[in-house]
């Protein structure tokens, strides 16, 4: 899988229940190396979710948000860290959508230039999120 260029991708079918499973196996793998307590959300390119995970431990807030995170990546093509870093930059009328969650650990997974589905994170910092993410999508 890739990381999104500027150039957005088109959809595709989506991701499989096996391949959302090795990508949250792989997320928990990261989470453990680097001691964090994780959820992740696996969706597919309408933004439903295809299959999730929670380590033991964590904030009930983070459940709903990786799946956010998840469908906002999803649906617009787009890093949650990215929307983040609009926000910051002063484009806040982006939080007027009930679609647009603007913390990093969000990200598409693109496969041959087709989005299939998306993966969120959330747990810990936005920043820690957004990495645990990218590093699982870039890696799957």
């Amino acid at each position: 899988a890739q990381i999104p260029s500027e150039q957005p991708a088109t959809y595709s079918p989506p991701i499989s229940m096996n391949a959302a499973r090795g990508i949250i196996d792989a997320g928990i793998a990261q989470a453990e190396a680097r001691g964090l307590i994780l959820a992740f959300a696996v969706v597919e390119p309408s933004g439903e979710l295809v299959a999730f995970a929670r380590m033991d431990g964590l904030p009930y807030a983070s459940i709903r948000i990786a799946q956010q995170k998840a469908r906002t990546a999803a649906r617009f093509r787009l890093t949650t860290a990215q929307f983040e870093e609009r926000v910051q930059a002063g484009r806040v009328v982006l939080l007027s959508s009930d679609e647009v969650i603007a913390v990093g650990g969000g990200v598409p997974i693109i496969v041959n230039r087709r989005v299939i589905g998306a993966l969120g994170v959330s747990g810990a910092t936005a920043a820690e999120d957004a990495a645990v993410a990218a590093a699982i999508v870039a890696g799957s």
